[in-house]
């Protein structure tokens, strides 16, 4: 599958940008040229080469601050997606055959998840407690987990009812065996493609809550703290919230795209797209064995 997507152009093209956020996350507190928290003598400064994107209300370097707060809005969605994975995917796995008895809790849980208001849950769960960013994310991943849940079990149940899975649950095979050796191949491609998507919805809520205050307490960088205060001072810095919402926005947008070539490259139109692209590259690079001579018939 990683071939396959990586023979795409849209497949490249989104893995770059994610490579080279994550590589912001782990390098970028490493190579900010100045102290992320150190206030300055000259606030609201525009750009110059002490201050490549200038300074913030407090003189703070606004380079600076985005490369340190990389790290926190790139594991704070990392961890939604993964803690959405453990708790939604596995359970949809689960849920096909493990008995009635766990699918209903399993469905109930669900549902009750997708009915709860995202927004006042998170803050009423976070002020009991305590205002941090792992409290955070993990109410955050658990209450966006029934997207991967209902991906998985959908995907579980068509698997469930093929032949060799039958055959295998009859000749006494456990039902741990069953999901390693014959299910979780069939269901990765749809859970890969949820999964996808939920790091571009985690990023847009790690990046709204930080918006608000929610997870990380300032004065620690954020992309979505810097949008915040930015907006503040519009008057001075029109220009200053363009950088922290263009690489939200770049984020998002490569995550999503990584999860429609993942489903393009695993569903049958895109096992047919690629066949036909390969089909028409071996055409071209055929030559005719009976060519027309120039201004002559054959």
């Amino acid at each position: 599958m990683v071939r396959r997507v990586l023979a795409l152009t849209s497949g490249r093209t989104a893995v770059a940008i994610l490579t080279l956020i994550l590589l912001l996350a782990v390098l970028g507190p490493l190579i900010a040229p100045q102290d992320p928290l150190a206030t300055g003598e000259h606030p609201l400064a525009s750009a110059s080469g002490a201050h490549w994107l200038g300074t913030d209300h407090l003189g703070r370097d606004v380079l600076s601050r985005l490369l340190d707060g990389s790290r926190v809005s790139v594991l704070g969605s990392l961890e939604v997606a993964l803690t959405a994975l453990a708790v939604g995917a596995l359970p949809g796995i689960l849920s096909v055959h493990l008995g009635r008895g766990f699918e209903w809790l399993t469905l109930r849980l669900a549902d009750t998840l997708v009915a709860l208001p995202f927004l006042l849950f998170a803050v009423a769960v976070i002020a009991l407690l305590g205002n941090g960013l792992t409290q955070a994310m993990l109410v955050t991943g658990t209450l966006v987990s029934p997207l991967l849940y209902r991906v998985a079990r959908a995907a579980t149940l068509a698997v469930a009812r093929s032949q060799y899975v039958e055959a295998a649950l009859i000749s006494g095979a456990s039902i741990g065996r069953v999901v390693r050796r014959h299910v979780w191949t069939k269901v990765l491609p749809p859970i890969a493609v949820a999964l996808a998507q939920t790091i571009g919805l985690g990023f847009i809520i790690v990046s709204s809550l930080t918006f608000l205050g929610i997870g990380i307490q300032p004065p620690a960088p954020t992309w979505g703290g810097l949008l915040a205060s930015d907006l503040g001072y519009l008057s001075h810095q029109p220009w200053a919230p363009v950088a922290p919402a263009l690489l939200i926005t770049v984020t998002v947008w490569a995550a999503n795209l990584l999860a429609d070539t993942i489903r393009d490259v695993t569903g049958e139109a895109g096992h047919a797209l690629v066949n036909s692209r390969r089909a028409h590259a071996n055409r071209l690079t055929k030559s005719d064995p009976d060519p027309v001579p120039a201004g002559g018939t054959r």
